[in-house]
């Protein structure tokens, strides 16, 4: 008979095993980074981003001045833009015809880029009580796909975006004087012409 015990894996990293400690120390690189004046940068899309230990160890890289972008379409604890707290830190919420559930995570990672698409959002029943994975994407070529799928089209989104303000309210995008930008729609017209 086999026991419970968890097998490390090689390249996957689980939840409720390894996950939350393994974000916590990326986040961490990042602003040592920052901190010692080297480029850094943290970007992530989750469906829900509650998790206090996450949201305390986004607010020190941002005190440490990393550059942080967040696509959080549901909930979301952590506050963005707050003088001395989270003053790198942008929040936005896509709301359109199409209800995502891709969760991605980026960071700078010293210049190497690292890339993982996940099934856990920022929450503390994804990271300690489900079974979740978040792998690597090591091709170059898949890694620029997911970035700009993930990233590209919905940090330009200015018709269906709705940024977090420092209180906690939400304020949608207006085009402005571009041109209107949705990000589902360039997405649609990519992948189902």
């Amino acid at each position: 008979m086999r026991s419970g015990k968890a097998t490390k894996m090689q390249r996957i990293v689980q939840s409720p095993f390894a996950l939350y400690d393994t974000l916590v120390s990326m986040i961490e690189r990042e602003a040592e980074e920052a901190g010692a004046g080297r480029p850094s940068g943290i970007m992530a899309k989750v469906n829900a981003l509650m998790e206090p230990g996450i949201i305390q160890a986004i607010y020190r890289a941002s005190q440490a001045g990393v550059p942080i972008d967040l696509v959080v379409r549901g909930q979301c604890a952590l506050r963005p833009g707050v003088p001395s707290v989270s003053e790198s830190i942008r929040v936005r919420s896509i709301v359109g015809r199409f209800l995502e559930h891709s969760r991605v995570y980026h960071f700078h990672a010293a210049g190497e880029g690292k890339t993982y698409g996940a099934s856990a959002d920022w929450m503390a029943r994804n990271l300690f009580g489900r079974v979740e994975t978040c792998f690597p994407i090591e091709s170059p070529r898949l890694r620029a796909r997911v970035i700009d799928e993930a990233f590209g089209v919905h940090l330009r989104d200015n018709t269906q975006a709705w940024l977090l303000e420092s209180d906690g309210t939400y304020t949608r995008t207006t085009p402005g004087s571009d041109a209107p930008f949705s990000s589902q729609a360039d997405l649609l017209a990519r992948l189902a012409p």
